[in-house]
């Protein structure tokens, strides 16, 4: 259950809160007049707010995935639009290269994010050589990219096609640099702590004040009431929590696996191949 351990505990402490009020007489405990109403609005202002910060972190993130995807598209077509009459067995490995190289580029990109190594993810698309060049590595997504940079350029200077061309296959991959640059920015920035520490804070100090103004007037019916407020505000904190980290390789991420599998698929297709994956489905309700 998503909130199912704490709200355990709220229910047996909340039965003890009442055990106490009813059965042993400590009516002292009874807080009929502390006014929880508003206590209650105005952790769920601050809840509200908190999860619309969380979620809109998310949503950038799967914003710029969304910006990975059509600038692949982009590059694809840029790369596959190169002719050279005369050397088109030299151009059809080169586009093969560069297409490979975006491929193993998206994969590398997802584990970077994830914090899990590339090594298995980008084998299937570069030798095994180029493989172990990577691994000195610390950003391998960026030694990816610095490496397609070179190989257009020294294209263009080989006279393959002229500078606007390059100039556009440059921007291509700067838009894709970009998207990774906002990426990490948003793993290497934590949310600030006073938005996760005291929005949880405040509810659980809510969730212990509930049974003792609910006793007096509910009696034995405030167990029900007070884990069922309880759990709302409980869910509304974890909520918020789940979203802060959107590449954390969580069930609450950024589907970068099932997005990275539909590229590389699109960059197959390209190339004219047959053999493709199959797309990533939901694993109970779960896309990855």
């Amino acid at each position: 259950m998503y909130v199912g351990k704490p709200l355990a505990y709220l229910l047996v402490y909340d039965i003890l809160v009442v055990l106490a009020y009813n059965v042993m007489g400590w009516t002292w405990i009874g807080l009929e007049h502390m006014p929880l109403t508003l206590f209650g609005s105005a952790i769920g202002i601050v809840l509200s707010f908190r999860n619309a910060q969380a979620y809109d972190r998310w949503w950038e993130a799967r914003k710029l995935w969304g910006s990975i995807v059509n600038n692949t598209r982009s590059w694809a077509r840029q790369v596959m639009c190169i002719s050279v009459p005369g050397n088109e067995p030299l151009v059809r490995l080169m586009q093969n290269e560069l297409l490979y190289e975006q491929m193993a580029w998206t994969h590398a990109l997802r584990q970077h994010l994830r914090g899990l190594e590339p090594w298995d993810a980008i084998a299937p698309f570069l030798p095994a050589e180029r493989v172990e060049e990577l691994k000195r590595e610390k950003n391998v997504p960026l030694a990816l990219h610095v490496a397609m940079g070179q190989r257009i350029a020294e294209r263009c200077r080989a006279g393959w096609y002229d500078t606007l061309t390059w100039s556009q296959m440059d921007d291509t991959l700067n838009d894709l640099a970009d998207a990774q640059g906002g990426c990490e920015r948003i793993k290497n920035t934590p949310f600030p702590k006073q938005y996760d520490y005291f929005p949880r804070l405040f509810v659980h100090m809510f969730c212990l004040l509930l049974p003792l103004a609910m006793a007096p007037t509910m009696g034995w019916r405030s167990p029900l009431g007070s884990t069922l407020v309880g759990f709302i505000f409980l869910a509304l904190d974890k909520i918020g929590r789940d979203l802060e980290t959107p590449f954390d390789n969580k069930i609450y991420d950024v589907p970068m696996t099932a997005i990275s599998t539909m590229i590389e698929i699109n960059l197959r297709q390209t190339l004219g191949e047959t053999e493709l994956p199959q797309p990533v489905k939901p694993i109970h309700g779960v896309l990855w």
